[in-house]
């Protein structure tokens, strides 16, 4: 089948050279348009089925806004751009386009993008259908059931957690009864747990009280419609208390979005989806929810007009385990340690993938956890039973890594003198995790590359291909955009890998977690060398918050590992080395006054709470606040900076 394009460009020549090209190599080239709002009238007349899209345009409007207008009409668009700064260019990945051009570019690059981001194109649709589909079974389902309305909240956080991710999500009639607040919502406080929070909670977590809540509920402005913000909640005066402002202050909240749904009897009912991340609802979110609408009204109807209404009293009010067992509990992560959002996003998201064939792209640094992550892919995939097969690219000579992947037939070359079954093969019906990727050499990256087309190998010495189905998870710590653009790295490769790709935070950045990755980790030596557990000195878990650990979480395992077996067994773990490599020494140095000891001691102090409250980004009360993280009252920390003299200017 013919596939129709139309290109977006301003530039006259750049345009008709395009057309040339693709019409000789069999695309139907619908028409040009040099501005948006020419863009917008092909659109009209004739829907095509990929666009070339350049970002500068004639006129206000750029590329990036017919991108927004392609991905809510699901059509399929590559961007082409000249040297843009990188504001723009970070502007146009939020639109999360099928493929990405720098100019100038080979005709062999514009025809293998085009390829590639059709493919992409087509699989991420059939997953959004699939996905949908799955979800509108899900909402059926928990407004037919007997079941009170807070549990049906916390199935619809559950549900809606793989398709509109969030931190926080709340829902209630609007407008606002000043008098009482009446939303329900839920926390993310793990990757399967979540806490509610009513009136009662909120009360208890901001520290306010019922009168000063009116006053900040009567103050609150009312969406009409489906919004998005990021941090700037709009139609608000400034210094004035709000509900909005007061969840974002009290859960470090970066980006949230608003759907009404209006109910039979003419109320509005809004949920509310807040998350940490900044910028991260797009209106592929809000399509998603427009085709739930229906649903998503009628459950609400159901919860705030139903039979049950009451609160069962059996319910805990504080952290609730997913009710929906067989397909929302994931036992296979429970070996990843931690609850930061940037690292339940994560999870999340390997959790939506893991049914596919699709393939899977794990970024991140070097100690991350990349390997445990594809393995839980694995675990949670129909190819669970299959075999899992793990491929440290950068550890294997150059010279071997064919035959190590593909195998090899006997007599193919010097010492073989039987055939061999390489990875692949031996991971047919399985997965193969690919690690360190970004380490093969170009004439490896082809192999790959066929493979990941036909699903075909060809061991060394052989003469016929073989089919093989395996379903490739592929790693590394480099960046291989910068790869790409150097030709260390193959972009047609890149694309075919890059279908899913998932992030994994440093450690650095989930700071949060240090706390309970030492003590799993500390637990975890201690009874492997038969030592009871007396828990970690406070110094040690102070300067470990505070380390940047440039090596992640194996770095701190590590760390942990050497302070279990020094210990004695009778005492708390200590620190026994620097975390710059160095032993720690005892101080011999004598002190001489006790003048001096104080000064030491207000030193170390002052340099802990620095560090703490640039984690904190400087906040000191709410929700991951310096306070908080230090397990101090507000007061206390604000009278401790007060006495060291710790100012702004220090962070």
């Amino acid at each position: 089948m013919t596939k129709k394009v139309l290109i977006v460009e301003d530039e006259f020549i750049v345009a008709s050279n395009l057309k040339q090209v693709l019409e000789r190599s069999g695309y139907e080239v619908i028409g040009i348009a040099a501005s948006a709002q020419e863009a917008e009238e092909h659109l009209q007349r004739d829907k095509p089925d990929i666009v070339l899209l350049d970002i500068r345009l004639q006129g206000e409007r750029s590329g990036i806004d017919i991108a927004r207008k392609l991905k809510s009409e699901h059509i399929a668009f590559v961007y082409l751009s000249a040297n843009s700064n990188q504001k723009i260019l970070e502007e146009a990945k939020m639109t999360y386009p099928d493929g990405f051009l720098v100019k100038p570019y080979r005709k062999k690059d514009l025809l293998i993008m085009l390829d590639i981001a059709w493919y992409r194109h087509a699989h991420s649709l059939e997953t959004k259908n699939n996905q949908e589909i799955h979800v509108q079974k899900q909402i059926t389902e928990i407004i037919t059931e007997n079941s009170d309305n807070q549990q049906k909240l916390l199935k619809i956080a559950e549900i809606m957690q793989t398709c509109v991710p969030f931190d926080l999500i709340t829902s209630g009639l609007r407008p606002l009864n000043t008098g009482q607040y009446n939303d329900k919502g839920y926390l993310r406080v793990g990757f399967d747990e979540y806490q509610f929070i009513g009136e009662k909670e909120l009360l208890t977590i901001t520290n306010l009280k019922r009168p000063a809540l009116s006053v900040i509920l009567a103050n609150s402005h009312l969406d009409i419609n489906t919004n998005i913000y990021n941090n700037d909640p709009v139609n608000e005066k400034p210094n004035v208390p709000s509900l909005q402002k007061t969840l974002i202050d009290t859960f470090n909240i970066q980006s949230y979005l608003v759907f009404p749904v209006v109910l039979s009897n003419g109320q509005s009912f809004h949920y509310f989806f807040y998350s940490r991340q900044k910028n991260i609802y797009t209106n592929i979110h809000i399509s998603l929810l427009d085709n739930l609408r229906t649903g998503l009204a009628t459950l609400a109807e159901k919860m705030i007009y139903g039979e049950n209404l009451a609160i069962s009293k059996n319910t805990p009010v504080h952290y609730e385990r997913k009710l929906q067992g067989n397909t929302l509990n994931y036992p296979e992560f429970r070996s990843i340690i931690g609850n930061h959002h940037l690292l339940l996003g994560a999870l999340d998201l390997a959790a939506q993938v893991a049914f596919y064939n699709t393939s899977v792209l794990i970024l991140g640094e070097s100690g991350t956890g990349k390997e445990k992550l594809a393995q839980a892919i694995h675990l949670l995939s129909p190819r669970k039973n299959a075999p899992f097969i793990t491929v440290n690219c950068a550890a294997i000579p150059v010279a071997l890594i064919e035959s190590e992947l593909f195998g090899h037939e006997k007599g193919a070359f010097t010492g073989a003198i039987e055939k061999r079954k390489g990875k692949f093969e031996q991971a047919d019906g399985g997965t193969i995790f690919l690690d360190e990727i970004g380490e093969l050499s170009p004439e490896m990256q082809v192999k790959i590359l066929r493979f990941l087309q036909e699903k075909e190998i060809q061991c060394i010495g052989g003469n016929s291909l073989t089919k093989v189905n395996v379903r490739v998870i592929a790693a590394t710590n480099r960046n291989l955009e910068k790869e790409v653009a150097a030709e260390n790295f193959r972009l047609d490769l890149y694309y075919r890998i890059n279908v899913f790709p998932i992030t994994l935070p440093s450690l650095r950045e989930r700071r949060s977690d240090i706390k309970e990755l030492s003590i799993y980790f500390a637990e975890k030596f201690c009874s492997e060398f038969n030592k009871p557990f007396h828990g970690i000195v406070t110094s040690m878990m102070e300067e470990m918050i505070a380390y940047d650990w440039p090596g992640n979480i194996r770095e701190l395992e590590n760390v942990i590992e050497q302070s279990a077996i020094l210990n004695d067994g009778k005492s708390k773990l200590e620190l026994k080395r620097t975390l710059t490599g160095k032993a720690t020494i005892p101080v011999t140095t004598p002190i001489k006054t006790f003048e001096d000891v104080k000064n030491i001691q207000a030193e170390t102090e002052r340099e802990y709470i620095i560090s703490v409250l640039k984690q904190a980004d400087g906040r000191v009360r709410g929700a991951n606040g310096a306070a908080q993280l230090m397990n101090i009252k507000p007061t206390t920390l604000e009278s401790k900076m007060a006495k060291l003299k710790i100012r702004r200017e220090d962070l």
